[in-house]
C-alpha cells in the first residue's frame, strides 16, 4: 500500500518550471471567435497574464501578421508585460518559426503551458509539435477560443489524445499560489481573484469586507 505524504504532486505547476507561451490574442483573430464570449475570453486572458507577471513565470508572447491583417494584442496582455514585445510571424503554426523555437530553448524549460486563438490551428499547431519533441505541455481552455464550439471542443480533443493537460485560467492561478500561507503572493493572488475571477472573486470582496475574512486566515 502507498503511504501518503504531504508534498504535491509533481505534475502540478510552480512559478518557476514551466514557460508559458501566449498565441494571437489579436483582434482580428477575436472577431471570428464564437466558442467563447469574448468579454470573458478577454477577462480570462487577463487574469493569465496578471498571474504570471505577478509570479515571473517565463513568459513568450507572439503574434501572427501583425501588421498586415491580424492587429495588435489585447491591450490587457500589453499591460500585463508593459515594454515587452510579441516575436510577430508568418507561419500558423508559432512551433515552425525559430524565433519561438529559440527562445523556448534559452528559457530552459521542458514544461509548457499555451493559450490562445485559435485553438483548431495556432495552439493545436505548437502544442502536437512540442508534444513530439518531448515536452509536457498543459492547455488554459478558456483562455484559447475558436470559431465554433465544434473546432474549439475537436482541438481540445486532438491535443488531450496526443498528451496535452488541460486546466483553466483560474486553476493557473491558484495552482501557482497553492498554499495561502505563501504571503508573498497572498495579495497578488487575492487581489487578481477579486478582479478577474467572476462569482470567486466576488465571493473574496465579500467575505473581506463583512467579516474581515481571508482565505487561510491572512
Amino acid at each position: 500500500m502507498p503511504t501518503a505524504t504531504p508534498t504535491p504532486g509533481k505534475r502540478l505547476l510552480t512559478p518557476t518550471d514551466h514557460t508559458l507561451i501566449l498565441i494571437d490574442h489579436q483582434s482580428q483573430m477575436a472577431f471570428a471567435t464564437h466558442s467563447i464570449d469574448i468579454a470573458a475570453l478577454r477577462n480570462n486572458v487577463a487574469l493569465v497574464a496578471r498571474a504570471a507577471a505577478g509570479f515571473r513565470v517565463d513568459t513568450i508572447l507572439t503574434t501572427v501578421a501583425e501588421k498586415s491583417f491580424s492587429g495588435p494584442l489585447f491591450p490587457e496582455i500589453s499591460a500585463a508585460f508593459p515594454g515587452v514585445a510579441a516575436l510577430d510571424r508568418t507561419s500558423m503554426n508559432a512551433w515552425e518559426d525559430a524565433q519561438v523555437t529559440d527562445r523556448v530553448n534559452a528559457g530552459g524549460k521542458s514544461r509548457l503551458v499555451m493559450a490562445g486563438l485559435w485553438t483548431g490551428v495556432c495552439i493545436v499547431g505548437p502544442v502536437i509539435s512540442a508534444l513530439e519533441q518531448g515536452f509536457e505541455v498543459y492547455v488554459i481552455a478558456d483562455s484559447s477560443g475558436d470559431v465554433s464550439d465544434e473546432a474549439h471542443e475537436r482541438a481540445m480533443q486532438r491535443m488531450m489524445q496526443a498528451g496535452a493537460v488541460p486546466m483553466t485560467s483560474v486553476q493557473y492561478l491558484l495552482e501557482l499560489q497553492r498554499d495561502w500561507a505563501r504571503a508573498q503572493t497572498y495579495d497578488l493572488t487575492t487581489g487578481i481573484a477579486r478582479e478577474y475571477g467572476g462569482a470567486y472573486g466576488i465571493g473574496i470582496q465579500y467575505a473581506k469586507t463583512l467579516f474581515g475574512a481571508s482565505e487561510g486566515g491572512h
